[in-house]
């Protein structure tokens, strides 16, 4: 489940568990708002989580390491 999917199941959630004011027989609409939207929430956590982890730890802190690399010119007449 990626960010865009947690936050879309957030927001029908949010609007099944505090704006639907009907009620339909055999179902509960607020229970099912409120399951969307904890699912959501979880989703977009983890989503989080994850996203940081893919950079390896310290990528943004600036102590990646540098690689450099030194021409030392022209061979010599010896070769």
């Amino acid at each position: 489940m990626g960010l865009g999917v947690g936050i879309f199941l957030s927001a029908a959630g949010a609007i099944l568990a505090f704006a639907v004011t009907d009620n339909v027989s055999g179902v509960n609409i607020h229970t099912i708002g409120w399951i969307l939207l904890i699912v959501g929430i979880v989703g977009i956590v983890l989503s989080m989580i994850f996203w940081s982890s893919w950079a390896g730890p310290g990528y943004w802190s600036g102590s990646r390491r540098r690689t450099t690399y030194v021409d030392e010119g022209p061979p010599g007449p010896g070769f």
